[in-house]
């Protein structure tokens, strides 16, 4: 008989349980690239696979609450990338890939850097709405990094003239190829040190996502991150986004609204500064009419205490009186000579 403990006995549970704790707990989320192979949808919308390359195979889970963003239809044979977590479906003991997200290799391998760049980013706090700036209200000089030649920087000064007329001051960068994010670093550099403004615009129009990721570079996000003026972001088209739109201080879907962003509308103040003006002649004129009820009613108040306005009541209470002691008067003569009468009368 074997001299075994009980407790130094697992059960089956025990272990898968054990190795799920250690092998979730120790494997963040990672990036696997490989070919799918046994793809099937079940049902419920859940997405079970696997993915494989000349040497291995890894079993893969992708829940319906994630798959539902797909922008392809994945098949057998199809070379992807995927994002997501090793987990340990205990049941069977058996570990799998549990799948956030897919994208095709082809143009997967941008996205991955993309994410990649983002989560560290914004692990780094780099996003954090504290740390925004704010855009001035009425600025009077406006920075623009953009190519000179393209139509992003003349979309910009035609808003900009139309709202509300100010200082353009241009830093001709490269929007797209190997030396654009240099270039771009180079004009956020250049407003915060030798050329102060009071914003800056950061743009471009629309292109794929391999003519936006300049706007993808990691000292490119750190410079907009250090910059001391508020840097505006119009990137591309409005489904566009790029580590500089989030890393900026306000974000615009295209150059366009960038600019409508970084100024007032002219006509919208003067519409707000005449109903104000409105407001305040009511409240004025309010003002002076309560004010000229009140001055009338403390003037009454006032004459009425005055020592003329008295000596004048005192001058008719006197009159007044003489005419009570007249009116008394001339009836008592007319009593006097009707008694005097009646004595006559008696003694004729």
């Amino acid at each position: 008989m074997l001299n075994i403990k009980k407790e130094e006995i697992f059960s089956v549970s025990e272990i898968n349980s054990h190795i799920k704790h250690i092998v979730e707990g120790s494997l963040s989320t990672l990036f696997v690239e490989g070919e799918i192979a046994n793809f099937t949808r079940h049902r419920s919308g859940h997405i079970y696979f696997s993915v494989k390359d000349l040497n291995s195979t890894l079993r893969c889970v992708f829940f319906r609450s994630y798959n539902s963003y797909l922008d392809f239809k994945p098949e057998d044979g199809d070379k992807v990338i995927l994002a997501g977590k090793v987990t340990v479906f205990e049941p069977s003991g058996q570990y799998q890939l549990n799948v956030t997200k897919m994208y095709s290799a082809g143009k997967g391998l941008l996205q991955v850097e993309f994410e990649k760049l983002k989560k560290k980013l914004l692990d780094e706090g780099m996003f954090a709405p504290e740390h925004k700036l704010k855009v001035p209200s009425y600025p009077e000089n406006i920075g623009v990094i953009t190519s000179p030649t393209a139509a992003a920087f003349q979309d910009i000064c035609n808003v900009i003239k139309r709202r509300y007329p100010v200082n353009i001051n241009l830093f001709p960068a490269l929007t797209q190829g190997e030396r654009a994010p240099e270039s771009l670093i180079a004009g956020v550099q250049y407003f915060n040190e030798k050329f102060p403004v009071d914003v800056i615009i950061l743009g471009r129009g629309g292109g794929s996502q391999e003519d936006l990721f300049s706007f993808n570079d990691e000292q490119l996000a750190r410079e907009i991150y250090k910059s001391k003026i508020p840097i505006i972001t119009g990137i591309g088209h409005e489904i566009d986004f790029t580590i500089a739109d989030f890393v900026g201080d306000l974000r615009a879907p295209t150059p366009s609204a960038a600019a409508e962003l970084a100024v007032p509308d002219s006509k919208e103040l003067k519409m707000n500064l005449q109903e104000m003006q409105s407001k305040l002649t009511m409240i004025v004129n309010h003002k002076v009419m309560n004010s000229k009820v009140t001055l009338s009613e403390l003037s009454k108040r006032v004459q009425a205490k005055s020592p003329e306005s008295q000596l004048q009541s005192f001058q008719q209470r006197l009159d007044e009186a003489v005419l009570r002691f007249t009116h008394l008067g001339q009836r008592f003569t007319r009593k006097k000579e009707d008694i005097e009468s009646i004595a006559k009368h008696f003694n004729s």
